[in-house]
């Protein structure tokens, strides 16, 4: 039986036939849980969450409970997460808040380990790992392929670029740009990602033009403004040093340095 007898499902819940939920998990009323998607025992997914398909839902787990936030008044707002992601234990994910755009969206294959925490409002794209106990604050967004070591915490409304990768216990108060190593607390940059790079498929030229614009952004001690218009000239023939430059255009909340 795909459902267990055990599992509180509400009648209004949207689930499709073949998921697996296991026993004590429950599902509340505005729940929506796509195909393939297998859910284990003593978990809670609440709120107006939709789950896409062939996720993995460990035991233990909180999906969609009402954000932490003094400012929320029980408006309906959402938890949107996309497909193939995997949720391990004791991990946390809370809806959006009317103070944003009302909803916590996560994409698609994403490994969020346990004890992990995604506050309201965060915005996560592909690919991502968050080791154990990573968690984010309120409003943060995280590109691509980031890799979030254990207990790495970013403060909110900071933005992490597209495989930037947080050490252990890196704590982020202002944004990383795309391709950046981060540690320490407060975080401070500390090379590139080219592991990452390489396993994404970017050649040794993309990587070799990222390592010159990252020593042009922090070895050159010009001013942020002046490395981004030396970057920009380099962007022009690198799509990768092009990504860094739109994630150091996108930071409102300065970058680390």
């Amino acid at each position: 039986m795909p459902i267990d007898a055990a599992a509180q499902v509400h009648p209004e819940a949207e689930v499709a036939d073949d998921v697996h939920i296991g026993p004590f998990t429950v599902i509340g009323p505005h729940v929506k849980i796509g195909p393939g998607t297998r859910i284990g025992p003593h978990a809670v997914i609440d709120g107006h969450t939709t789950i896409g398909r062939d996720n993995r839902i460990s035991q233990f787990v909180s999906l969609g409970g009402g954000p932490q936030h003094r400012g929320y008044k029980g408006e309906p707002t959402e938890l949107i997460i996309g497909d193939r992601n995997t949720f391990r234990e004791y991990c946390s994910v809370h809806r959006g808040t009317m103070l944003d755009a009302g909803v916590t969206h996560i994409g698609n294959d994403n490994l969020v380990m346990a004890y992990s925490h995604i506050a309201h409002d965060c915005v996560l794209g592909d690919g991502i790992t968050m080791a154990n106990g990573a968690s984010l604050a309120g409003h943060v967004h995280i590109g691509d392929h980031c890799i979030l070591a254990g207990f790495a915490l970013v403060y909110q409304f900071r933005h992490v670029g597209p495989l930037a990768f947080l050490a252990y216990c890196s704590g982020v108060v202002q944004d990383v740009p795309a391709f950046v190593r981060s540690a320490g607390s407060p975080a401070e940059p500390h090379g590139i990602n080219s592991i990452g790079m390489r396993r994404q498929g970017y050649s040794s030229d993309e990587i070799a033009a990222v390592k010159k614009a990252y020593r042009t952004l922090y070895r050159s001690k010009m001013r942020l403004a002046d490395a981004k218009e030396a970057i920009r000239e380099q962007a022009e023939a690198s799509p990768a040093v092009a990504t860094l430059l739109a994630s150091l255009d996108n930071a409102q909340r300065g970058i680390i340095r």
